[in-house]
């Protein structure tokens, strides 16, 4: 089936930007909505940024909106998620998420929270220094 592997992680100080990537096989993902989760222990993964097949962005969470962008690239069946002006609340796994049910999704908007979605990679930790 489908692999989703995360990369991009790392101690970052706060003010800094990182940009995690998010790399498919098995399957070509370009007609499927995907996004970016995260978690901090105790807590439900939070959705912080969606992507639909038309290229529709939304952001649910609104303590990353203006800082974080979500990207893909249909020709390396890639998904980005640039984060800038990195803050230590943002430290947490962050998980890359796909959703193979509905194809050609139009409107990022849909996509709200972890059952949106059905495919997961394992995480990659994000560690923000004050």
């Amino acid at each position: 089936q489908v692999q989703l592997v995360e990369s991009g992680g790392g101690l970052v100080q706060a003010g800094g930007s990182l940009r995690l990537s998010c790399a498919a096989s098995g399957r070509t993902v370009s007609s499927y909505a995907m996004g970016w989760f995260r978690q901090v222990p105790g807590k439900e993964r939070e959705l912080v940024a969606a992507i639909a097949w038309s290229g529709d962005m939304a952001y649910p969470a609104d303590s990353v909106k203006g800082r974080f962008t979500i990207a893909r690239d249909n020709a390396k069946n890639t998904v980005y998620l640039q984060m800038n002006a990195l803050k230590p609340e943002d430290t947490a796994v962050y998980y890359c998420a796909l959703d193979l049910r509905r194809r050609y999704s139009s409107l990022a908007i849909y996509y709200t929270k972890e059952s949106d979605f059905d495919s997961w990679g394992q995480g990659t930790q994000v560690t923000v220094s004050s």
